[in-house]
């Protein structure tokens, strides 16, 4: 469902004060600051997606800052995707600054302190998602803030565009192709973000990545056994489990972690299929490997920010 947030129906003097409440209930704790307070004004058009949330920001100039202050009055771990629609911004982490023109985005960390700066009336469309997400998908996230990736060509350009489309039809998807697509969404972020410099690390050898190809498989092929173990599976495939754990140092998460991020996965989806709706959460659950259902429900919570429940719910929605 789409909300949208305004200050136009708020008196010219309290639109500044009124805009940084919108802006810390739908993002973060932040503060922000504007050069023409009495001619303020400023509008948020919002989607709540399972696993991302995506908006549309329409405002005047402004200097929006996230401090240690802001930080250590909260627990928020997400990643903030920018993607400038109209004007020119400058988003600035980690001893970076990443410049914004239309069609650019650069993602910044909730855990660590930032500024935007934005010196002319702009739109950009936001994209939130939770820190574990993205860090199980790509290495050295911390390299990877306040940088530029260009709209103008490759994953950048592709991600305008299904953002774009996502914008005109959020509201009429389903939960389960919602997911989907937040997902896909996700994913073409992932590939921008992958021909950035820092992410760019020492290529497998060609064996090496056939290895790892062949243990993800066979985690995959087995993944519904609750007996399932990196162990078992090293001996299936004739390998020390230290051989694997090796081979798995380039990746994003350990043989384990891929694992386990991909049972949860799995259950996620299925708690959004409307097909099984008349299925038990700990059925599910215990369908993709889990046996106990106290321990699926705290891993689930952590990595989705929502109790199963809670996330089957958006299927009634």
């Amino acid at each position: 469902m789409s909300h949208t947030l305004t200050t136009d129906d708020v008196a010219p003097d309290q639109r500044l004060a009124y805009w940084i409440d919108m802006i810390c209930t739908t993002y973060v704790q932040l503060e922000c600051d504007a050069d023409e307070r009495s001619e303020f004004r400023g509008s948020i058009l919002s989607h709540k997606l399972p696993g991302l949330d995506v908006s549309m920001v329409n405002s005047r100039a402004q200097r929006v800052m996230r401090t240690p202050r802001d930080i250590s009055r909260a627990t928020d771990d997400c990643f903030i995707v920018s993607i400038q629609t109209q004007g020119h911004g400058v988003i600035s982490q980690d001893g970076r600054d990443a410049m914004m023109s239309p069609g650019d985005f650069a993602i910044y960390d909730s855990t660590r302190p930032y500024v935007l700066h934005f010196g002319d009336d702009f739109e950009e469309i936001v994209l939130k998602l939770n820190g574990d997400q993205l860090r199980s998908l790509v290495r050295n996230t911390e390299g990877l803030t306040a940088t530029t990736v260009s709209g103008r060509a490759g994953a950048g350009h592709l991600l305008i565009n299904m953002i774009r489309t996502l914008r005109e039809e959020a509201d009429s998807l389903m939960p389960a192709s919602a997911a989907a697509v937040s997902q896909g969404v996700v994913n073409v972020l992932v590939a921008g973000l992958m021909s950035l410099p820092a992410c760019k690390s020492a290529d497998l050898s060609s064996m090496s990545a056939y290895h790892v190809a062949r243990i993800k498989q066979r985690i995959d092929d087995r993944i519904h056994e609750p007996a399932l173990t990196i162990e078992s599976i090293a001996a299936e495939l004739g390998m020390s489990a230290g051989h694997i754990h090796r081979l798995f140092k380039s990746e994003p998460l350990s043989p384990s972690q891929y694992l386990w991020s991909h049972r949860l996965e799995a259950c996620s989806r299925d708690l959004l299929d409307p097909r099984r709706t008349n299925v038990s959460v700990a059925e599910i659950a215990f369908s993709w490997g889990f046996n106990d259902a106290a321990h699926f429900s705290r891993a689930f919570r952590e990595r989705f920010h929502f109790a199963p429940r809670e996330w089957r719910r958006q299927v009634r929605i």
